[in-house]
């Protein structure tokens, strides 16, 4: 049986419209499959990016943290070398205000002859010299002139050696000393200080952990005492 026209008409658009529709299934699935595979790469990209933010965020918040460690390591150094510094100036006040009370011991003239007396003989035999010199403040010159002339025979009794010692009437102590003497070898090249100020700093270097535990109370932190 032959188609007619309006047959083959009908079959063409059936045809067509089964094209058509498979065409509009194709590319619905294709515009759903490129759509699925961009929020699939849109999100590995928000992702990625989140991950970068993040990793930046905590290492700023690191060194953030590691400049407030230095900051405040920085800040409690600072303190202690202030109190330290203080602690040391309260010391050096101390130990001023001593040596300006060093002239008191001379008033005292009994106790401060037999002071004299035994710096001197000290000297004597820390210096072990067959000559002597020794140096006084020109109000202690003749007391000094006495005391050398009774050292000598004690010194050459205990110490079995021989001393020619003599007081310097030329080269007087200046009057920054409080008191004391100065003794020397013949020669000049050795010298022993024993100035009220000289012991002074003596007793104070030899006896500076006790000075600071008496005012300060000890240091847990510390383990020596020298």
């Amino acid at each position: 049986m032959a188609l007619t026209d309006a047959d083959v008409q009908k079959q063409i658009k059936h045809m067509m419209a089964f094209i058509e529709q498979e065409a509009n299934e194709k590319a619905e699935e294709i515009d759903a499959k490129a759509e699925e595979e961009f929020n699939i790469e849109k999100g590995r990209l928000v992702q990625q990016q989140r991950l970068k933010i993040m990793e930046f965020y905590e290492r700023k918040e690191k060194q953030i943290e590691l400049q407030k460690k230095i900051q405040s390591s920085n800040l409690l150094n600072q303190a202690r070398l202030k109190v330290l510094r203080a602690r040391d100036d309260h010391i050096q006040n101390i130990l001023q205000e001593a040596r300006k009370r060093l002239g008191n011991i001379t008033k005292d003239q009994n106790r401060y002859v037999d002071l004299l007396r035994n710096l001197t003989l000290e000297g004597l035999f820390n210096l072990l010299e067959p000559t002597v010199v020794v140096k006084c403040r020109g109000q202690d010159l003749h007391v000094v002139q006495d005391i050398v002339r009774e050292s000598v025979p004690q010194y050459k009794e205990k110490s079995s050696r021989d001393v020619r010692a003599h007081v310097d009437e030329n080269d007087l102590l200046g009057q920054d000393t409080s008191g004391g003497v100065v003794l020397q070898s013949g020669s000049g090249k050795i010298k022993m200080r024993s100035t009220l100020e000289s012991r002074l700093e003596i007793v104070a270097r030899e006896n500076l952990p006790q000075i600071r535990n008496a005012l300060f109370g000890a240091n847990p932190n510390r383990k020596f005492m020298d």
